[in-house]
């Protein structure tokens, strides 16, 4: 074997190695999110409020070493497409992770919101929560294992936490009709939602380019 395609093969394993751990981090972090909206835990708020820098920055990392190897070694098929999925996930995850510190930043505002305490509609997000950490998970394991069959089973997913945002924002505007003096926290209310689904868009986002990765197909907007 060529050194330097042994040389390639074992920065490309590297660069999947950090890769999986931005992954690792955006999860945690998306779970500490959701915590935030269960708990109003101030710590905790604190902690999701100002903890992306972390993410941008490996974020920045990884793609500058995609671009170097890129670069360096010109790579073809597979290996190319591989390198492309990185960079092109890597932005996903980062964005994914600017929606949990929106999301922890809009839940410390509800906690210093006397307003929001005594406000009759107190919305449930546990399910929503959790269906979106599920399909993180997936699209996680679908990246690890490139396997296209557990990104397919993200699409069905996605479809329930459609339904579910749906949902707020119906219950939403029913209050705001019998409350509208309370509108403007009752629509933070539906944006809590909103940012939940779109982290299940960026999970679906990546699902699609796993299936790209593993079959040369591009199914962009196919499932939606």
């Amino acid at each position: 074997m060529p050194t330097s395609h042994y040389t390639f093969h074992r920065q490309l394993d590297k660069l999947f190695e950090k890769f999986l751990k931005l992954g690792s981090l955006v999860e945690d972090r998306i779970r500490k999110a959701c915590e935030c909206i269960k708990t109003k835990d101030p710590n905790l708020i604190k902690f999701v409020a100002t903890s992306d820098y972390e993410i941008d920055q490996m974020e920045i990392d990884i793609e500058e070493e995609c671009l170097k190897i890129l670069a360096l070694y010109q790579p073809v098929a597979k290996d190319l497409r591989i390198i492309i999925a990185i960079i092109k996930i890597s932005n996903e995850l980062e964005r994914i992770g600017d929606y949990a510190v929106s999301i922890a930043r809009r839940v410390g505002d509800f906690a210093r919101d006397v307003t929001t305490k005594n406000m009759e509609y107190q919305p449930d997000y546990d399910e929503m929560a959790k269906k979106v950490i599920t399909m993180f998970k997936l699209a996680l394991d679908a990246c690890a294992y490139q396997d296209a069959d557990i990104a397919h089973r993200i699409f069905i997913l996605d479809d329930d936490v459609d339904d579910l945002r749906s949902r707020h924002y119906a219950e939403v505007i029913e209050e705001i009709k019998k409350h509208p003096e309370a509108a403007r926290r009752l629509i933070d209310c539906y944006i809590l939602a909103r940012h939940l689904e779109r982290i299940a868009d960026r999970a679906t986002n990546i699902a699609e380019e796993v299936i790209y990765l593993v079959e040369g197909e591009i199914v962009r907007g196919e499932f939606a």
